[in-house]
């Protein structure tokens, strides 16, 4: 009886001790996707500690606010904008994203005309807010971006202290990407270059030629990269493409980007992983990590329907170009970001 009962004992305190460890096992990482219904994400790290995230709702501009990058998962989305009843932007509201600008909050939208919607009408816009916190104060409207063409999934960036904004125009039947020196953070300068079109077969899916959703990335020896997204978003094989240039070049000219063959993240079979693209880069808490955020499929099903928004380090090749790896399923446990 006594051995009975210590045997027990014993078998309850490894119950115990196991859940410990299973529990701190789960407190070290987490799974995708962060957001169930998130495609289009963008994540930026701000210097007051917390992240920023955004993704395409279709009809509003939410921000949801985080510590911690897998704690996105957790954060309550708040809607900062919602567009008109009618006008230019009114209808179709895509791939916003949040940047801090001469200490002023700017998001950056795609929209169209509820009352002559499509590509024709489709233009990048923005929104102003003053405030310290961008989940108070006033959204102003600044207008639409004053590109040559229409288009979508505009950003911006810094490069030897002058700032820059990409877009996907729509050139005939293709997107193609532009990019043009920012005058201010709503106006762009009247040269305007394009510095790539689809010209690969994985670039093109039926009678759609796309890239789409430019993100500017900074090499580790002496590169800078835009990684954008090829093919359509129903397309299942939707996949990251990337342009090189030296940092010491005139990106302005087109002859500076040199286009990679093949995508440099794509669809994984066997992971489960579909048509993942349209991303956004983002450090750790520490700043010693880089992070990818993307959306992706868990099902080939033809269709734009079923994006998540999913997150995983990344690393550098000895050429300093990055190294994406392979799109991770959503049940892989992945350890959580340094410095959380």
């Amino acid at each position: 009886m006594k051995k009975f009962k210590k045997t027990g004992f014993s078998f309850f305190l490894l119950v115990i001790f196991w859940s410990m460890l299973t529990a701190q096992a789960q407190d070290k990482t987490f799974t995708n996707p962060l957001v169930p219904n998130g495609p289009d994400p963008w994540a930026y790290r701000h210097t007051d500690g917390n992240y920023y995230f955004m993704s395409t709702s279709g009809n509003k501009l939410a921000i949801y606010k985080s510590k911690t990058l897998s704690g996105i998962k957790q954060a309550k989305p708040q809607v900062v904008w919602t567009p008109p009843a009618s006008g230019p932007n009114s209808k179709d509201i895509w791939a916003p994203e949040i940047h801090f600008l001469d200490g002023k909050w700017y998001i950056y939208y795609t929209a169209t005309d509820k009352a002559n919607p499509g590509d024709k009408t489709r233009y990048v816009f923005v929104l102003e807010n003053a405030s310290q916190d961008p989940l108070t104060g006033n959204w102003v409207d600044k207008g639409k971006v004053n590109t040559n063409y229409s288009g979508l999934d505009g950003s911006v960036f810094e490069h030897q202290k002058k700032r820059y904004f990409v877009y996907s125009a729509y050139v005939g039947p293709q997107s193609r990407l532009f990019i043009a020196e920012m005058k201010n953070p709503w106006t762009i300068s009247e040269k305007q270059v394009e510095i790539a079109k689809p010209t690969y077969d994985w670039e093109k899916f039926k009678d759609r030629e796309i890239l789409e959703g430019p993100q500017f990335l900074e090499g580790k020896k002496g590169t800078l990269h835009i990684i954008y997204s090829a093919s359509a978003c129903w397309d299942d094989n939707y996949a990251l493409g990337m342009l090189t240039a030296s940092a010491k070049s005139d990106i302005l000219h087109p002859a500076s980007w040199q286009k990679s063959p093949n995508p440099v993240f794509k669809a994984s079979k066997e992971n489960n992983v579909y048509g993942p693209g349209h991303n956004s880069f983002t450090k750790s808490p520490d700043g010693q990590e880089d992070w990818i955020v993307y959306h992706a499929k868990s099902e080939a099903n033809g269709e734009c329907s079923g994006r998540s928004t999913r997150i995983q380090k990344f690393t550098w090749n000895p050429n300093g170009t990055p190294d994406f790896g392979k799109p991770l399923a959503i049940e892989t446990a992945i350890v959580k970001p340094s410095g959380e």
